[in-house]
């Protein structure tokens, strides 16, 4: 039987939350990742690790929210984020209250869009979550924070096209990036020199994503499923 929630019967629901009632909720947002991803990147790799660590660990994955705040890059092209915490707040607590209502006794928020506000936002709302007792508890993190895995985040660099060309190989297209010219080499890869236009890795923040290997996908996902699914522990 599939993990995705949205696919099920409320009996096929009803047999896994008796199981083990957790949900997984990857949250992503709409935002330009460079030439050679797509704009949907955050919520592509949230739910596909979301659906990976439930086969681990059980539960089912809710259909991926496509919002998300911070990074500093907002008026990127194609880039749609909420501009204060407010909004994705909201949206969130009157979701978890919903899933509690229906018996599930874990939500585990787990974030592709790792910016500082964003993290900050699912830290507070679990914690403050956490401090009333409730039935269900709520578990934050983001894909940024497995210590172990074998490539550092980045923002559409090595890490998130190594990790997203495990789950769409299809949308990854390398060819796209430009040959660097003679003074990038050597550069600060977290520089605000890709803040330019101009620049051939406009938008990537991290490792050059053109030494990406492909043979490395599969190992990435599978380190990250099994972090995510031990994070999340026993019910």
């Amino acid at each position: 039987m599939t993990k995705q929630l949205e696919l099920l019967r409320p009996g096929q629901i009803a047999e896994e939350m008796a199981r083990c009632p957790r949900i997984w909720l990857p949250l992503g947002t709409i935002e330009y990742h460079s030439l050679h991803l797509p704009v949907g990147l955050d919520g592509l790799q949230a739910h596909g690790l979301c659906l990976d660590a439930a086969e681990l660990a059980g539960g089912l994955v809710y259909p991926p929210l496509w919002w998300g705040t911070g990074g500093g890059h907002g008026a990127y092209p194609w880039t749609v984020m909420m501009p204060t915490e407010a909004e994705l707040s909201a949206l969130l607590h009157l979701t978890m209250n919903r899933l509690q209502s229906f018996g599930v006794r874990q939500t585990v928020l787990f974030t592709g869009h790792f910016a500082e506000e964003q993290l900050a936002l699912i830290a507070e709302l679990a914690r403050l979550w956490n401090a009333q007792n409730r039935q269900m508890s709520v578990l934050a993190l983001g894909v940024n924070g497995n210590d172990a895995a074998a490539l550092p985040p980045d923002h559409a660099g090595r890490f998130e096209t190594t990790l997203l060309a495990a789950f769409q190989p299809e949308t990854v297209a390398i060819s796209m990036l430009a040959p660097p010219s003679p003074d990038e080499l050597g550069e600060d890869p977290f520089g605000i020199q890709r803040h330019a236009p101009s620049h051939s890795l406009y938008g990537i923040f991290g490792a050059d994503p053109r030494n990406f290997k492909p043979e490395d996908a599969a190992t990435l996902r599978r380190s990250m499923a099994a972090w995510l699914a031990q994070r999340a522990g026993a019910l």
